[in-house]
């Protein structure tokens, strides 16, 4: 047959004029439909009320980490869509991570965790991942039990859409369920007019589909019975028989996609039809017919996805661009392009409790792990969502599907994905909405990281186009004083912040016209601009249901073993509180002493000093306007003179003293706007030392509270803002212990390790270290990593 079809190379975008119904939709396609997918990791598939969910989230752009957002919010629901918690997470090449410490008295039921970026929010609110988390609790009234019953339905899918009359044609048939499907099922097609004799017969490849092909004629009816393994069967009608039509035939290959099309009963045959192959939302391949025919066929090549896996959306559309057929394909399936990590060395052992470690090559392109490393207790079960599976399938297709990592396992079966994807839809966008020119309302571009709108008030009056200063305290760090000047509106914007400690934002105004400044009855708000969006929808339904607790609770070997775990920690954490009490106890010296030595360096060193101490000691500063006029007449030799501007500077026997916030020099001006609140520490330093007569202002630091502020009424010129939830540490240790205070006698742990960034440092070996427990002879270890070109490496293998 003659190559009538032409590969597209589009560098450039034609004039919106001159463009066809087809191209404009493929123009809005590539301009307005980038879309972000999550895939979230936890350490493990169901926990106790009272453990720690350990999780990474992944955000990907197509196939590749997503370098639009930065922040990710991840939230935990009841069963009840109630947030129960909710963390912020900062994206590094589209990869972050965090933890959820669940409460105790948790009541045992399904939760849900629900994660997405602020971009994500521009779609449809399905595109969101939500997991499935079952949390148990012995002291509920209620537990949770794997429905017994499997109420499922079945659905016949002619691939490309059409079932002609005379043209054999491949079906594929899908089980969907609220609950559980079953292990295995067969069926028959039959003929309505002559039901005893079977035309063909199926057997399901595994609980989602199976497939068969048949050749129709026009005029007969036909129908699938479909049986499950426990006598349930159902009979569904297959689609009416055409006369006319366009069959469409896919198959893949290590060397592409290999499409055939036939015309049947076409006014134009295939004459100016259009072949669109799409991947991630984008164009990937665009073939016209440019002759009059019937049957057409061609190989897409996979360098269309630079050899990459995926998903390649096939669709066709007639002369008057209407799309005709479409059909979703894997790219070599056979040859998934997935790493394995390169070990080095490694030494582990079966002793209870003993040291174990693996050893990553640091000469690997891959830099940057996820790890995880559990106990494998041999049961073999296979988990059911994995990271290939959820970049290559759940990520973007419509419906449910069981066990979807099974797809890309060792023993994956080809034709069982081409079956399943037959049956699926691909839920990033609709062909049809696109044509009609629809496109998603796209909020303005959000800044990176995290930003905030800052109200100062005073007197309860907006302070529009007003100069103020903002003191920014993050965490134990040195505050720094910044000017604004205030919108319009009254407003101060704050804009992309990337911090993960509490950060102290306070407001105050400089004097004006020579009076003294006052910044009584201040007030600031701070309100975040990127937030959590409310969550609308329903939740996904589960395999569990909630039945009344009996008497004697039973609870799982895996539950019982995070019961006894978390027994053992709150041992460790009591013994270890107890230490630390009788050593704080031990401990007797000059706070005023301690405060100076953490705050001042050697050069701010002077044997005739004054300090006055605002954390340990009540000051009664709190009546006084700035800390200049409460200086006044408290330290021999200061005295103070006051400027143009009405304030007070300092002199130290008749000569200006140097002025010094935080060690850093500054003027009387900026002294006298700083809140009273914010002073941790005063050092009237006299004619001696390396930097001669001065007076040194230190602010609050970390969980510094001002003694004057115990007696006072607390202002409201000061906001504290969170930022990204920091996750917590992993700790890494034996339960073996010689002390028999912290002795525990039965090491139940299930996650060994977990580090959601393990990365290579000057070419020293990544290591994979852990304790054993006291029972696993063999470990199951999950290595996740990108390299730089975002190709990925996937181990989850089990270690003896």
């Amino acid at each position: 047959m003659k190559n009538i079809f032409f590969l597209l190379l589009i560098s450039t975008v034609q004039p919106v004029l001159s463009q066809t119904k087809l191209e404009k939709a493929i123009t809005n396609l590539e301009n307005n439909y980038e879309q972000e997918k999550v895939y979230i990791l936890t350490d493990k598939s169901q926990y106790a009320a009272g453990d720690q969910i350990w999780f990474k989230s992944f955000v990907f752009d197509g196939y590749n980490r997503s370098p639009l957002s930065t922040t990710l919010f991840v939230e935990l629901y009841n069963a009840d869509k109630k947030l129960i918690d909710w963390k912020t997470i900062l994206l590094t090449n589209g990869e972050g991570s965090g933890d959820f410490k669940l409460k105790g008295d948790l009541p045992e039921q399904v939760y849900f965790v629900r994660a997405y970026t602020p971009y994500m929010t521009n779609f449809n609110e399905d595109d969101q991942i939500v997991k499935v988390i079952p949390i148990y609790n012995p002291n509920s009234t209620q537990t949770l039990e794997v429905s017994k019953t499997s109420d499922w339905s079945a659905k016949a899918f002619p691939e490309g859409g059409a079932f002609i009359n005379g043209i054999l044609t491949k079906f594929a048939v899908r089980l969907l369920s609220n609950t559980s499907l079953p292990e295995k099922w067969s069926g028959k097609i039959i003929e309505m007019q002559n039901p005893n004799v079977p035309i063909t017969t199926f057997t399901s490849f595994d609980k989602n589909v199976a497939s068969f092909t048949i050749t129709p004629a026009l005029g007969k009816k036909y129908q699938a019975i479909i049986e499950d393994n426990t006598g349930k069967k159902q009979t569904i009608n297959l689609p009416e028989v055409a006369d006319s039509g366009l069959h469409l035939e896919v198959s893949s290959s290590k060397e592409g996609i290999k499409y055939s099309l036939k015309g049947v009963n076409l006014k134009q045959q295939l004459q100016n039809y259009k072949i669109v192959g799409t991947i991630n939302n984008h164009l990937a391949y665009k073939a016209n017919i440019t002759q009059l025919m019937n049957e057409a066929s061609s190989l897409i090549p996979t360098k269309i996805s630079n050899g990459a896996n995926g998903v390649l959306q096939l669709a066709i559309f007639d002369e008057q661009d209407n799309l005709i057929a479409k059909r979703l394909c894997f790219i070599k399936p056979n040859n998934l392009k997935v790493e394995k990590a390169e070990i080095i060395g490694q030494n582990l052992k079966q002793t209870p409790r003993s040291f174990n470690s693996i050893d990553l090559s640091p000469e690997s392109y891959f830099k940057n792990y996820t790890v995880l490393v559990s106990d494998d207790d041999s049961s073999n079960k296979t988990d059911e969502e994995n990271i290939l599976s959820s970049l290559w399938l759940t990520g973007d297709l419509s419906s449910k599907i069981d066990n979807p990592a099974q797809y890309f396992s060792k023993t994956a079966n080809a034709e069982a994905l081409d079956a399943l994807l037959i049956s699926e839809n691909w839920k990033r966008f609709d062909w049809n909405s696109v044509l009609s020119g629809t496109t998603p309302t796209l909020k303005p571009n959000s800044q990176k990281f995290l930003s905030y709108r800052v109200k100062p008030l005073k007197d309860n009056a907006l302070m529009k186009d007003t100069n103020v200063n903002l003191v920014l305290r993050l965490g134990e760090t040195e505050p720094t004083i910044n000017q604004f000047r205030t919108d319009q509106m009254g407003y101060v914007y704050l804009n992309n912040l990337s911090f993960d400690e509490p950060l102290n934002v306070s407001v105050f105004v400089n004097s004006e016209n020579g009076k003294e400044s006052n910044n009584d009855n201040l007030f600031v708000t701070v309100e975040p601009l990127v937030t959590p969006t409310p969550f609308k929808g329903n939740f996904p339904t589960t395999k569990y249901t909630l039945v009344t607790a009996t008497e004697n609770k039973k609870l799982s070997p895996a539950i019982s073993r995070a019961i006894n775990t978390q027994k053992n920690s709150k041992k460790l954490e009591h013994v270890d509180v107890q230490i630390e009490e009788v050593q704080l106890v031990g401990k007797k010296k000059d706070p005023k002493e301690e405060l100076d030595k953490q705050l001042s360096t050697g050069m701010f060193s002077s044997v005739n000093s004054t300090i006055f101490d605002f954390v340990n000691e009540d000051q009664h500063a709190a009546g006084s306007t700035n800390i200049l006029d409460w200086l006044q007449g408290r330290a021999a030799g200061l005295t103070f003179q006051r400027n143009n501007s009405g304030i007070n500077v300092p002199y130290i026997r008749g000569q200006q003293a140097k002025l010094y916030l935080d060690e850093t020099p500054t003027d009387a001006s900026m002294i006298s706007s700083l809140p009273i609140n914010n002073i941790a520490m005063v050092k009237i330093i006299k004619g001696s030392g390396l930097i001669g007569d001065a007076v040194a202002i230190y602010t609050m630091r970390g969980n510094m509270k001002s003694k004057n502020n115990e007696k006072a009424t607390q202002k409201n010129n000061v906001s504290v803002i969170k930022g990204y939830d920091k996750p917590s540490e992993f700790l890494i240790e034996t339960l073996d212990t010689d002390d028999p205070t912290k002795k525990i006698e039965n090491d139940t742990r299930e996650t060994l390790y977990w580090n959601p960034n393990l990365f290579d440092s000057d070419n020293i070996p990544p290591r994979i270290k852990f304790f054993n427990n006291d029972t696993a002879k063999q470990y199951k270890v999950l290595i996740i990593s990108f390299d730089e070109d975002d190709n990925l490496l996937y181990e989850n293998e089990v270690f003896k």
